[in-house]
């Protein structure tokens, strides 16, 4: 089991050309990344493949972000979301995230794909705070089960509010 990471508050910036992929299987382990990857997340092939992709969640990433995630892959439909990383060395890095379920020729899931590209930095300012907020949620609860629910309602309760669905809503930041 590999150490934890610590924030170190580095950010690394993903060139504006340059595109993270990376492929996981049912159980979210990592089964391909690509070059690019393994340099922004600090971590050897070897260590990367096999491993959780969690491995690389920052601590300030909403829980509820993730959950909406797999709800969304598992009815078998695409995402998009803005993802703070956590690298091997404690540094972080913005990506926007493109995640789809990748499906066999009868339609089941096989596995997931992931394209991350960098962001426009605009972006990343508008979704901070509101990160910021569901992460405040997510640690006034007894247990992350609890926090995670009450984050994802008041997620929820946002997107009402502003009369979208997620995708709308990211796309419009």
């Amino acid at each position: 089991m590999m150490q934890a990471i610590r924030p170190t508050g580095v950010e690394n910036l993903l060139g504006a050309e340059e595109l993270i992929v990376s492929k996981t299987d049912l159980k979210g382990r990592i089964t391909y990344a690509n070059d690019v990857f393994i340099r922004m997340a600090k971590y050897s092939w070897k260590e990367l493949m096999g491993a959780p992709h969690s491995l690389i969640r920052h601590p300030d990433m909403p829980r509820c972000v993730f959950k909406l995630l797999w709800d969304t892959l598992e009815a078998k439909q695409e995402i998009f979301a803005y993802v703070v990383n956590l690298a091997g060395d404690g540094s972080h890095y913005w990506v926007f995230a493109h995640v789809t379920p990748t499906l066999d020729d009868r339609g089941n899931i096989i596995g997931y794909h992931s394209n991350r590209r960098k962001p426009d930095p605009a972006q990343i300012e508008r979704i901070k705070p509101i990160y910021k907020a569901l992460c405040a949620e997510e640690a006034r609860h007894a247990n992350a089960k609890e926090g995670m629910r009450a984050s994802f309602e008041m997620m929820v309760g946002l997107l009402k509010q502003n009369g979208v669905a997620y995708d709308e809503f990211v796309l419009s930041l």
